[in-house]
């Protein structure tokens, strides 16, 4: 039996690679991941961020306030032109559009091992499919 669930699942793979939004979300991923200009960005955003980072390891006496607020304030403009460029944009539109379909498909999964009715089991807004974090269905 245990093959069986398993090939579904692949199946299931399968069919959701298939899925237009699925499509577009890869041509969008491949689009942004070719942006030379946004990898650059995306490149000086993190070594802002592990500067930072850095920065709120040090004593008092060693930390430069200065130095620190600039780096912010740098850190804050390279994320508005990441999340400005088009591919990026476009990225962000796709993979929301994406993970409605995962979201739909986990909480399926979820709730019927839970011992819910497949027919009827869905994803609703309020639930994100996980009850690590729930407080309970109703």
């Amino acid at each position: 039996m245990e093959k069986d669930v398993i090939a579904i699942a692949r199946e299931l793979g399968k069919q959701l690679q298939k899925e237009d939004a699925y499509i577009k979300y890869s041509l969008a991923r491949q689009a942004a991941d070719e942006d030379q200009e946004l990898q650059k960005l995306i490149a000086e955003f993190s070594a802002l961020r592990m500067e930072i980072s850095e920065d709120a390891q040090k004593t008092d006496e060693e930390r430069d306030i200065e130095a620190a607020k600039k780096h912010a304030e740098d850190m804050r403009k390279v994320y508005a032109k990441i999340m400005t460029n088009e591919h990026m944009m476009a990225y962000n539109d796709a993979k929301d559009g994406f993970d409605v379909i995962m979201n739909r498909i986990t909480a399926i999964i979820q709730k019927s091992s839970d011992g819910e009715n497949p027919e009827t089991a869905d994803y609703s807004p309020e639930c994100s499919g996980s009850c690590a974090t729930c407080g309970g269905c109703g």
